[in-house]
């Protein structure tokens, strides 16, 4: 007789809790503007290559013009590459 009233309490309750519902909540977008502010330091100009004279150079002078010519590029995409990374980090655009 108790395993029969257990399984009847047992059986009301699911019955029960089959018929309880609860409403649908409405989906909620979190939507952020992210702003990218580009460093400073990208913003300067690179170099211009040097200006060679309108002679004929010797090849001392030929190093030296092509070294600074390469310096300014090294640190001109060191800027460059600064930049990048700051927009990546922040989740801009690849």
């Amino acid at each position: 007789m108790r395993l029969c009233l257990a399984l009847m309490i047992a059986a009301s309750v699911a019955i029960a809790s089959a018929c309880s519902t609860i409403p649908e909540l409405p989906k909620v977008e979190a939507k952020a503007t992210v702003t990218v502010t580009a460093p400073a330091e990208s913003r300067r100009p690179c170099a211009a290559p040097v200006t060679v004279p309108d002679r004929a150079i010797s090849e001392a002078e030929t190093t030296a013009l092509w070294g600074r010519d390469r310096g300014a590029l090294r640190i001109c995409e060191q800027r460059r590459r600064a930049a990048i990374d700051a927009i990546d980090a922040a989740g801009g655009d690849p």
